[in-house]
Parts: C-alpha cells; structure tokens; sequence
C-alpha cells in the first residue's frame, strides 16, 4: 500500500465512492437521496437568491452611504462658507462702527470749529464796532482839537488817522508835527509813526490803554512836541 501511485490511489478513491454510494442506496433508497439531492439544490436556490438580494442591498447601502457623505461634505461645505461670511458680516460691522466713531468723531470736530469761529466772529465784530465807535468820536472831536490845539485829523489808509499839529514852533507856525495812530487786533491804540519822534510814545501809549482818556493822549503828545520844539530852538 505504501508502493501504491497516485493514479492508483484515485482509482481507488473513485471505487471506494461507487462502493458508498451503492450501500447507501440499499440503506435509504434511490427516491429518498433524490429528496435530499433535490432539497440541497432547492437550499442552494434560496441561498443564491438570498445571496443576490442581499449583495443588492449592500450595494443600494453603499450608494447611500456615498450619497449621505455626498450630502455630509456639501452641509461642511456650507458651513465653512457660512463661517467665512460671518466673519466678513463681523469685520465689515467693526468697519462700519470704526467709520461711525469716525464720522461723529468728525461732527464733533467741525461742531467745535463752528463754535470757535462763531466766537471768533462776534469777537472780531465786537471790537470792529468798538473801533469804529473810537473812530466816530475822533472824528467828532475833530474840529474841537483844531480849535483848540492846532490840530487836524486825516483819515488815510487801513483805517488809521494821521494828527496834523500846527502852532507849536512859533519860528514857523505851518510846521506839521504829526502821529499816525490806528486800532489793533486787541482793539488798543496803537501809534504806527511819529515825526518827529518821540520817545515818550510807548508810555503814553500804554497809559491811555489803561484809562482809555484819549483826549489827556492828544494833549499829551502835542506837549511832548511842543518841548522838543523849544528843545531844538533852544
């Protein structure tokens, strides 16, 4: 036996099947193995389509499952854009609100400007009609210090007055002695020339801010003349 080849063995395989299959016949008989020959094919039916029903459903839930990832990547899709606008919506309202502190800052600033020029303005007005007051009672004072003091009074340019003195050299009663005198930013007078010149002007300038007696001024200076006068005669 242990010499026996491979095709022998076979042989013999294929024998000792025929001898099963003969002694199961007698056992059973022909018509019951063909029961069970025929309930094995009829399994293997059920299995099969079983089988094939089942391998479809797999495939319909792997298509579903695909679809539902489908879906799964599009809603994160969506939510990153949704995500990426929220924080647009969220720097354009910081704009918007920067441009707004901007703008009121702007309202407050021009606001203030208005105000300050509008005090400015009533200021500038307040001491323009104080000037022109000044300059009215000059000019009506006029032919008073003509009369009494040999005075005349001009108005020249940017509203400055120029004080013709006369009488004051008795050598030559015609020579002018004269000071220009205007109204400054402050609404002081202010003595723009003097000729000849005097070096008491800044005091008596600074005194008739002071007391605001323009007639004592005047008369002031047309002394100050008159000395220098007997000064230079002398």
């Amino acid at each position: 036996m242990a010499n026996t080849k491979p095709d022998d063995e076979i042989i013999l395989f294929e024998r000792e099947m025929k001898e099963f299959w003969t002694k199961l016949k007698n056992i059973y008989g022909t018509e019951q193995i063909s029961q069970t020959l025929a309930l094995r094919d009829s399994c293997k039916e059920s299995i099969k389509a079983l089988s094939e029903k089942w391998s479809k459903k797999l495939k319909e839930g792997d298509l579903m499952i695909d679809k539902i990832q489908e879906y799964s990547n599009e809603i994160l899709q969506q939510n990153q854009c949704i995500s990426e606008n929220q924080e647009r919506l969220t720097e354009i309202k910081v704009n918007l609100n920067q441009e707004e502190e901007q703008k009121k800052d702007l309202m407050d600033s021009i606001q203030e400007l208005k105000e300050e020029l509008l005090k400015k303005k009533e200021i500038i007005s307040s001491k323009n009609k104080a000037a022109k007051e000044r300059v009215e009672r000059l000019c009506i004072s006029k032919e008073l210090f003509k009369e009494r003091l040999g005075l005349e009074i001009r108005r020249i340019h940017d509203e400055q007055l120029q004080f013709i003195f006369r009488h004051i050299d008795h050598k030559d009663p015609d020579k002018p002695y004269l000071f220009t005198l205007s109204i400054n930013e402050q609404g002081d007078y202010e003595v723009t020339s003097c000729t000849p010149p005097l070096d008491c002007i800044p005091e008596f300038q600074l005194k008739v801010r002071e007391t605001n007696n323009f007639s004592a001024f005047v008369a002031n200076i047309r002394k100050a003349f008159t000395a220098l006068s007997y000064k230079q005669s002398a």
